[in-house]
């Protein structure tokens, strides 16, 4: 996994570039998001396995990890948030296999990925199904209604992965509308819970592969984050989930991301 984590510092600095050339925010989420997105799309995933991005905020993290596969290039990410590009501030479908719906209104993508599942049983096809969510979201009783349905049905091959960072747009999560035993709450509804560290490979990857075992249940995974991961000045700050990066605060934070190399 080293060549991935070093993979990841490379990306954390595309994705600071990308943002910052197009005055865009929102790079807190972005960053406790990708690690996660890199060991998903490079170690985990088939090509017989959907994702859905449910926090559509982090689409540059999602953008990035295409981009260190060789399914984007440079002249893609220029192209970020731009008039008439593909790569808006939250997904748009159809234009690549790796983002099949429209997300980022927040709350829908557990459904999303709950139909995706009970379509690959009725169609018998092989695979698993990925949903990446904030923690800020399970606010939504949406996602409580589509547990429910998945649990009710079984779709024992959807993975739900939560980035847990503790932060929203108006606060932390717990100041907010505190649902501290995300854990308990999950296994109440049903669901198999574990949790790791949302930024080491090696963790994430044990907790997230398949590894071929049959599972008597759907899943859900709490990935231990922290928004802004990698810059200093952006750790565990509200204000990384808006404000883009000035001249200055661009600089210090490339610098932060080398110290990492």
């Amino acid at each position: 996994m080293n060549n991935l984590a070093k993979m990841a510092v490379q990306a954390k600095k595309r994705l600071l570039r990308m943002h910052f050339e197009s005055q865009i925010g929102h790079l807190g989420g972005n960053l406790s998001a990708l690690d996660a997105l890199l060991c998903l799309h490079h170690q985990i995933m088939t090509p017989q396995d959907r994702f859905l991005l449910s926090k559509g905020h982090a689409a540059g993290a999602l953008y990035v990890t295409l981009w260190t596969m060789g399914e984007l290039d440079d002249a893609d990410l220029s192209t970020f948030h731009q008039n008439g590009t593909h790569l808006a501030g939250h997904p748009m479908p159809y234009w690549t296999p790796g983002i099949p719906m429209a997300t980022g209104s927040l709350g829908h993508g557990v459904s999303l990925a709950a139909g995706f599942a009970l379509a690959k049983r009725f169609q018998n096809q092989p695979g698993e199904v990925y949903c990446l969510t904030s923690d800020g979201e399970w606010q939504e009783g949406a996602n409580w209604e589509a547990v429910i349905f998945a649990c009710h049905q079984n779709l024992t091959r959807l993975t739900i992965l939560v980035d847990v960072n503790g932060w929203q747009g108006f606060g932390s999560t717990r100041e907010v509308a505190s649902m501290e035993d995300l854990a308990g709450r999950f296994r109440a509804f049903g669901l198999s819970v574990q949790e790791t560290d949302g930024h080491d490979m090696d963790s994430l990857f044990q907790a997230v592969t398949p590894h071929g075992k049959s599972r008597t249940a759907p899943r859900v995974v709490l990935l231990r984050t922290i928004k802004g991961k990698g810059v200093a000045s952006m750790e565990n700050r509200m204000e990384s989930h808006y404000l883009p990066l000035d001249q200055a605060s661009y600089t210090q934070a490339m610098a932060d991301l080398d110290a990492l190399s």
